[in-house]
């Protein structure tokens, strides 16, 4: 874990989402994440990874329990988007990059509510980029970018706010071994250098050797949570 621990701490407290009267895809999670760690969390297709992270994120609310980011619920925040904005990155399996920007404009557009000055944005873009090694990508359009080049660029755009929690939900699961790599080497950078939280949603368990801890979802649950962090 980074010394510098700039992250969000996390605390999920008997989370339970149900979709529909017979679908429970989350059952009582309780986990906390320590500011600056990197935790993967594995299983099965339908297991409620992808759930967890939404609710982390603030895309879903819960219908039991409650999720706190810096101590506060995130259910209770007046602007969730701002939250997102201003706290949390979210990393998708698939890039989500719009075909009709350069990857650039990609980048940036997190920033235009905030940033107003449009030098300081092309400056974060700039860094943001070339922390992935896109620096030289930048005019290139998503169609003209390979699978990998178009991940590391989500992964561009997600850092480019200068999050403190990140939330990656699958994001080496479309890529081959050598571009899935180069992004767990990010995140796992990332994490070391900038103290950030990272929650990496995986279901190849090889991915463990990047993080400091592991955990498991079946069922909806988590079967093998690790020793919450003092």
């Amino acid at each position: 874990m980074s010394a510098t621990a700039a992250g969000a701490p996390v605390a999920v407290r008997g989370v339970t989402k149900r979709f529909g009267e017979q679908v429970v895809a989350v059952r009582g999670v309780s986990l906390d994440l320590a500011a600056g760690e990197f935790v993967l969390l594995t299983g099965p297709s339908g297991s409620g990874k992808s759930t967890l992270l939404n609710l982390l994120a603030g895309f879903d609310r819960p219908d039991e329990g409650e999720v706190l980011v810096d101590g506060v619920d995130i259910a209770t925040l007046k602007d969730p988007a701002a939250f997102r904005r201003e706290v949390l990155g979210f990393v998708f399996q698939l890039h989500h990059l719009i075909e009709g920007l350069s990857l650039a404009e990609n980048v940036e557009v997190v920033l235009l509510p905030d940033v107003r000055d449009r030098a300081q944005r092309r400056e974060r873009v700039a860094r943001a980029l070339a922390d992935v090694g896109l620096e030289h990508r930048a005019a290139h359009l998503p169609g003209e970018l390979s699978g990998g080049e178009r991940q590391r660029g989500a992964l561009a755009r997600a850092l480019v706010g200068r999050p403190r929690l990140i939330l990656a939900d699958e994001p080496t699961g479309a890529l081959d071994s050598v571009s899935g790599t180069q992004v767990m080497e990010l995140l796992h950078g990332l994490s070391r250098r900038e103290g950030t939280t990272v929650l990496l949603v995986s279901h190849d368990p090889q991915s463990a050797r990047w993080a400091d801890r592991s955990l498991e979802m079946r069922d909806g649950t988590l079967v093998s949570p690790a020793p919450a962090p003092a």
